[in-house]
């Protein structure tokens, strides 16, 4: 959880402080130097900080708060989350938003990209930015606000819904060309235009449509998830290139801080979508509240394929969850051989212990797998074959990129990376492993389904753009900010416009540890 700026500053002056005294204990022994003074030094610390005004509309409140410039957008906006005295609602939806100024077009900031990409002005002294809830931002001259307000029905909003259910993209063109705003939730399933188009097949166009008619890649439907999510959870690899290659960020996190990867690698199913998500540069590491990470839940399920692509792209194979656990340990609980043996052949220590003082093999005796147990105990160093060529680092961001036209729907991700093997990996094919071909069903629902939201941890990356198909330099017609009645505005017009806007015995995993 970010800690507020007040703290950083308290914490740099003690550290100050604490460097004054270790240096003034040496000065006995050494001969006296200049230091400068200590606001100079403080000053100095403080220079890599950003002062920033956030204003919040819907609070009515200002104040100005200190980020670093190499944070996201994402985890500045959960350091203001951590200062407010007042809640909001559908939190997850309010993004930082830049006014127009110096003749650069008004925004929202994308969540996954560092603060130090957007440049602030300083002409008139603090830059300010707005936190507001999402929203289609309109950049038109002339909006006329009351014919876009009576757009806005509950039969309309109902008709565009279904529109996209029926892949009728001119009429769906058609209505964002009045005006509609596609950012909101449908009453009765809770999901955005976006998020219900991720579900279906051949909706490339509508996706498309909808991202160049305002809908933003990063807003969540009702249960917390982005477009990408839904996508990567219904195993529908062409929308999720799609939104990919629209810009989307592979890292967007849900509301329990779990991105699309860790969700492709649970439900399991063809691996592209896992392939296609690392090619994209998605980070390796995310986890949940019990501590699983990604590598955990390959192979709690036994998703062979997907643990390759996880162990190719550096994940971590001794990461322990809450209770010491190593994926090594996962297998052995849930007797799953086959994904064993690609750890042990890939280099895995059968020696960790978990927080139970228990070893792998130990594990396997306790959870009744003997056969896997005598197989763990068997394993040499001699049978280890790595990867000749394995990538690290895939938490880099994602260039940005912005589709032409003319290649809008078209992928433009790089070719699949082939997994290159050394000779010495005919080993594999004695341990009968199926690295290539074999799908293992998935196993009944995991108990760690039902999870208790979190802060999101930092992520990084890409861009979502401002609205280009209306001319620069205009107002919203209005705000749909779900925490505006609830705070007694009535007239949601009289808003400032958006020209913009811990340890577990074994066997832990059955009770979902």
């Amino acid at each position: 959880m970010p800690r507020s700026p007040m703290s950083s500053e308290e914490e740099m002056a003690q550290s100050f402080s604490d460097s004054v005294s270790s240096e003034s204990d040496s000065s006995r022994d050494e001969p006296p130097r200049l230091d400068r003074p200590t606001s100079v030094r403080l000053d100095d610390s403080l220079r890599d900080t950003m002062l920033i005004c956030v204003v919040i509309p819907d609070l009515q409140q200002s104040k100005s708060m200190r980020f670093s410039p190499d944070a996201t957008v994402w985890v500045a906006k959960q350091q203001i989350l951590c200062t407010l005295t007042q809640s909001l609602r559908d939190v997850l939806n309010y993004g930082l938003f830049q006014p127009a100024v110096d003749g650069r077009e008004s925004g929202f900031l994308e969540e996954e990209r560092p603060l130090r990409d957007y440049p602030l002005s300083t002409n008139k002294g603090v830059p300010t930015l707005e936190f507001r809830y999402k929203s289609r931002v309109y950049q038109q001259p002339n909006v006329n606000e009351k014919q876009i307000e009576k757009l806005h029905t509950q039969v309309n909003l109902r008709k565009f819904m279904e529109y996209i259910q029926h892949h009728q993209v001119d009429k769906v063109s058609k209505m964002l060309e009045r005006g509609l705003d596609p950012n909101y939730h449908d009453p009765e399933t809770g999901e955005t235009p976006l998020t219900l188009a991720a579900h279906l097949d051949n909706m490339v166009e509508i996706i498309v449509t909808l991202k160049n008619g305002g809908a933003h890649l990063d807003f969540r439907s009702r249960d917390g998830m982005t477009a990408l999510h839904k996508a990567a959870r219904a195993k529908n690899q062409i929308a999720l290139k799609t939104m990919l290659d629209l810009g989307a960020s592979p890292d967007y996190k849900d509301q329990q801080g779990l991105t699309s990867l860790y969700h492709t690698v649970t439900v399991g199913g063809d691996p592209s979508c896992c392939e296609v998500l690392l090619r994209a540069h998605a980070s390796v590491g995310c986890h949940d509240e019990n501590g699983w990470h990604e590598i955990h839940q390959a192979c709690r399920y036994g998703h062979i394929q997907h643990l390759e692509h996880l162990l190719f792209y550096g994940a971590d194979m001794h990461v322990e969850n809450a209770s010491g656990n190593t994926a090594l340990h996962i297998c052995a609980l849930y007797k799953q051989e086959k994904c064993a043996r690609v750890l042990l052949v890939r280099g895995a220590s059968k020696d960790v212990k978990n927080y139970r003082g228990q070893t792998p093999f130990q594990v396997a005796i306790i959870a009744g797998n003997f056969e896997l147990a005598e197989f763990i105990k068997n394993h040499k160093d001699a049978d280890i074959v790595p990867f000749r060529e394995a990538l690290t680092g895939t938490g880099r961001s994602r260039p940005l990129q912005q589709t032409p036209p003319q290649h809008q729907g078209r992928s433009t991700l790089a070719a699949p990376r082939v997994l290159l093997r050394s000779n010495s990996d005919n080993n594999l094919n004695v341990n009968k492993l199926p690295l290539d071909r074999s799908r293992s069903p998935s196993p009944a629902a995991s108990p760690l389904r039902s999870l208790s939201p979190r802060h999101p941890q930092q992520m990084q990356n890409s861009p979502n753009g401002t609205v280009k198909t209306m001319a620069r330099g205009g107002r919203s017609a209005r705000s749909r900010s779900p925490s505006l009645g609830r705070l007694g505005e009535g007239d949601t017009r009289r808003q400032t416009p958006q020209r913009h806007s811990r340890s577990v015995a074994v066997p832990e995993g059955r009770n979902g540890s």
